[in-house]
Formats: structure tokens, C-alpha cells, sequence
């Protein structure tokens, strides 16, 4: 896997999966994942988006292979988006379809807003609504990891996480694949950019947007994820069956189909 220096302080790796035909200039479709993950949760999207797409798949600044962060980390959402903008930069890539899963939804929604000259279509999968939970939930939640570790968080959270039908044996998978992130990186960015207010930024997205949620999505209802979608103006929603929140893990087959019919409609350039 690649990496990219960027100073001052980070080793961002990435793959790059590119089985378009090499005779015809392919669009690009960033794919930034969620939270005590890596690029490599991608996994179930890449034979369906590859073909027809270059897929960009970075760890997070923190995440995965890419340089673990201190605990007093200055996290805001424009360092993360940022980081993203210099890698497109580095490989040259100056528009793109963007896909967020989780909180990669939650910072896509941002990106959206913010750099409106790089996103060409937005997709949200699975991912909480533009207001999340209290500061007292908040303090909670980084108390657990702190005291508890990451792994027991994700064990005690994945049945929300991946429903009542996802298989144990790959409900463990997950557990310790997300269990591996360092705690320096996760204390600091649970603290912040995991619970980011994101409600003005969804007003300002411009560009067309894709929302992918389930029947019975523990990060809220149909109803409540169709509120805050139906403000952005070219904007759908697609519901899939089931009670998982992390429809990208879940349902990657019928989560990458319908990104791939969506921006399929959208050509950049076009």
C-alpha cells in the first residue's frame, strides 16, 4: 500500500483500485470510511465500482497504517478534509465522487459543503444525522474507551453496528479489526470529530447526493434520516432492509450497485 508524506505530522497510506479500461480517461470515487477503521473496510465495493472507477481508499489521518495521532490531537473536520484534498492533489485528481460510510459520512457532508470545487456527488452510507448525542453521552463514550479499550466498545456496540442477521463469526472480524486502532488517535477523535455538528454544512451541499440507510437503522429512523436529506435539493434516499447501521459492512453489494447506478447519472463533466 502507498503513502503519502504530509507535513507536518503524517504518513497517509491508500490504495488506488483501477480496473477501468486504460484507453479512456476514468472518473474517481473517493471512499472515506468510519470511525476504528481503515480504507480496507472497502473491501465488498471493489468488484462492483472498479471496473467503471478509480477507487481512492486512504486510512484516515490515525487510522489503520496511516501515523497514529497524540491524544491532544487538534482535530477539526477542515485538518481531515484537508488531508484529503492533498492527497487528491498528490495523484493529480481534481474533481471526484465522494462515498462516506459512518462518520466518513458525517465528514463527506462537510467536504460537500466546504470544498464544493473538488466534490462532484456526494454518497452517505449509513451515517447519523447532522446532531448527534449530549456532552454528557459524549464524556461517556470517552471514558469507556479510555478506561475499557476500543475493543470493548466495539464488542458491546456491534450488535447495533451490524444488525441481528451479520454472522458471528464476522461480527469478530470486526471487533478486532476496529480494536486495533490506537487509543491516542481514538480518545481525541471520539472527543471531537465524532460527535461534529454538521447541521449548517448540510444546508450549503450543492451537489447531487445519495443518502443509503436501513429499515431499522439504531442511528435513527427513516423518517428522521429523509428530514435532514430532503434539505439538500438534489438529493434520494435509499432504504434497505434490515436493522444494521453500517449498511457499507452489511449490504456492500446492494450499497455499491445503487452508488454505482447514482453517479453513474452525474458524469463529471457532463
Amino acid at each position: 500500500m502507498p503513502s503519502l508524506r504530509l507535513p507536518p505530522d503524517l504518513d497517509m497510506h491508500y490504495e488506488v483500485d483501477d480496473f477501468t479500461d486504460p484507453w479512456r480517461a476514468a472518473e474517481t470515487v473517493l471512499l472515506i470510511h468510519g470511525n476504528n477503521e481503515s480504507g480496507y473496510a472497502w473491501y465488498g465495493w471493489v468488484p462492483h465500482l472498479a471496473r467503471q472507477y478509480k477507487l481512492v481508499r486512504p486510512d484516515m489521518r490515525g487510522f489503520g497504517q496511516s501515523t497514529p495521532m497524540p491524544r491532544d490531537f487538534p482535530w477539526t473536520l477542515d485538518i481531515v478534509i484537508d488531508d484529503y484534498c492533498r492527497l487528491m492533489d498528490a495523484l493529480k485528481i481534481e474533481r471526484f465522487h465522494l462515498v462516506g460510510a459512518k462518520i466518513g459520512g458525517v465528514i463527506g457532508r462537510a467536504f460537500a459543503a466546504r470544498r464544493p470545487d473538488r466534490v462532484h456527488t456526494l454518497t452517505v452510507v449509513g451515517s447519523p444525522p447532522p446532531v448527534r448525542l449530549d456532552n454528557a453521552t459524549l464524556a461517556a463514550r470517552v471514558k469507556e474507551v479510555e478506561e475499557q479499550g476500543i475493543a470493548h466498545w466495539a464488542r458491546r456496540s456491534m450488535g447495533s453496528r451490524l444488525g441481528t442477521k451479520f454472522p458471528k463469526e464476522g461480527a469478530e472480524w470486526w471487533i478486532h479489526y476496529m480494536g486495533r486502532t490506537a487509543l491516542s488517535t481514538e480518545i481525541g477523535f471520539v472527543g471531537s470529530i465524532n460527535f461534529s455538528d454538521i447541521s449548517e454544512d448540510v444546508k450549503k451541499i450543492q451537489c447531487p447526493m445519495l443518502v443509503i440507510t436501513t429499515e431499522e437503522s439504531g442511528l435513527g429512523s427513516v423518517a428522521q434520516m429523509r428530514a435532514w436529506q430532503q434539505q439538500v435539493a438534489h438529493s434520494e434516499l435509499v432504504v434497505l432492509k434490515g436493522d444494521s447501521f453500517h449498511a457499507a459492512a452489511t449490504d456492500p453489494d446492494a450499497s455499491a450497485m445503487a452508488v454505482r447506478d447514482f453517479v453513474a447519472r452525474y458524469p463529471i463533466g457532463g
